[in-house]
């Protein structure tokens, strides 16, 4: 099971917040959550406790609900049943002005880095500090060219995103996803559209970020690589269920047959074409 980092002498959480059956508040929680769209039921009874202060990386088929799980947690989509806890707070029992704050604790890096194509790569970064703090321009520069130099793109800050290449991109998008120092970053498909080497560097700078910046990182994924190298723990969902989650190494060496089988890539096993 997951280690928690929290001290369970603290006191007691703040009105609104709900502790899990253990009386503690985890940064991410989502219980018992069910969400169809017309006759497809997508999340089944979802139940997921994140490790905080850790990488985790969700693993499953295509179209089980990994995308739609990140939609929840960052209350961009409300459960039809169940409930999303950030912090503890259940998001669709707050009002929209709590929500919101909640979301400024969140960075997301999207497939494509989600990058605005007539901004070049240093307004795109300093955008949320200039949506969302009163800082002068000065300050902004400071932090922008931080990140950018973190991920190894200061001396392409100029440039647009159709200048630079994919990888570039998802850089530059991670950059954006850190600028506001958040306590949760999701990374929904990383590593689509990378090459095995370009997907090994991204890993290896995820792996740096948090260790530089700390926080909850959540990856949704396809490539095992990918989890292997990177992930403190490992979940799979399979038919909007979760069917397996807990340490990586567990994961790895796990004799469940569906784990077993989608770790491996194995043709043999439950997990079949449809």
């Amino acid at each position: 099971m997951p280690v928690n980092h929290a001290d369970s002498t603290a006191s007691l959480p703040s009105a609104g917040t709900l502790p899990s059956a253990n009386g503690v508040v985890h940064t991410m929680e989502v219980r018992d959550v069910h969400k169809s769209f017309g006759p497809f039921d997508v999340l089944k009874g979802l139940n997921l406790n994140f490790a905080d202060d850790a990488i985790t990386t969700i693993l499953g088929p295509s179209g089980t609900g990994k995308s739609v799980l990140i939609k929840h947690l960052v209350g961009l989509l409300e459960p039809d049943a169940g409930e999303v806890l950030i912090f503890g707070k259940d998001i669709w029992r707050i009002s929209e002005r709590e929500r919101y704050e909640l979301r400024r604790r969140f960075g997301v890096l999207f497939q494509d880095g989600a990058l605005f194509g007539s901004m070049n790569i240093y307004d795109n970064v300093a955008f949320p500090l200039r949506k969302h703090t009163n800082k002068t321009e000065s300050e902004i520069a400071d932090i922008a060219m931080a990140r950018l130099a973190e991920v190894g793109l200061e001396e392409a800050s100029g440039k647009l995103p159709s200048e630079i290449s994919g990888g570039m991109r998802k850089r530059a998008g991670f950059a954006r996803a850190l600028i506001m120092e958040p306590d949760i970053v999701l990374f929904d498909e990383p590593d689509s559209g990378l090459d095995p080497v370009r997907t090994s560097l991204l890993n290896d700078l995820i792996l740096d970020m948090h260790a530089r910046h700390k926080g909850t990182y959540l990856l949704v994924t396809h490539d095992i690589r990918t989890a292997r190298k990177v992930s403190d723990y490992v979940g799979l969902i399979w038919k909007g269920k979760v069917v397996h989650y807990g340490e990586a190494e567990g994961a790895f060496a796990s004799e469940d047959p569906f784990v077993r089988q989608f770790l491996s890539g194995e043709s043999a096993g439950p997990l079949g074409m449809d």
